[in-house]
């Protein structure tokens, strides 16, 4: 059994193959293998907290993640399978509680899918390599996008730049 979330989004589901991503330290695009385990294979991986964000589309608590009030330079990446996922530069206070950024580090790295859950309906933004769901996405954001990517600390890693 492939576990990619409760609400299994159909970019995730069909990620499979080589897909084409943005790699931050090779500075440009590259190829890459999909991730895909099974439920126990990612509860081996991931703590609790990340299980639960990143396979079962759970959301952490409004100020208790630890890159809410970050401000190091450098990337963000998917805590699940590593992929480079949102730069620092394009990270800024929201005043949501949870850390936002204008834009993904590329449009290939992230998939998108209509989350009708707790009675709104809201964007989701998965992990483009494993399906990780790492947040929503809203059209309440700063210049130049206008977007707010709203993610979950438990479903980033941080590295700094060099």
């Amino acid at each position: 059994m492939v576990c990619l979330g409760r609400n299994e989004t159909p970019a995730a589901a069909t990620t499979q193959g080589s897909i084409k991503v943005y790699s931050y330290e090779k500075g440009g695009y590259v190829m890459s293998e999909a991730v895909v385990k099974t439920a126990e294979e990612w509860r081996k991986l991931l703590t609790p907290e990340q299980f639960h964000i990143l396979r079962e589309m759970g959301t952490e608590r409004a100020g208790s993640g630890i890159y809410d009030k970050h401000h190091e330079r450098g990337v963000y990446r998917c805590a699940a399978c590593g992929l480079d996922l949102f730069l620092s530069k394009d990270k800024y206070e929201s005043g949501t509680g949870w850390p936002s950024f204008t834009a993904p580090i590329a449009p290939e790295n992230i998939g998108t899918a209509e989350d009708n859950t707790l009675f709104t309906r809201r964007t989701e933004v998965h992990c483009r390599r494993c399906g990780g769901h790492i947040g929503h996405v809203f059209d309440d954001g700063p210049k130049p996008t206008g977007l707010r990517y709203c993610m979950n600390s438990a479903a980033l890693k941080f590295a700094a730049a060099r």
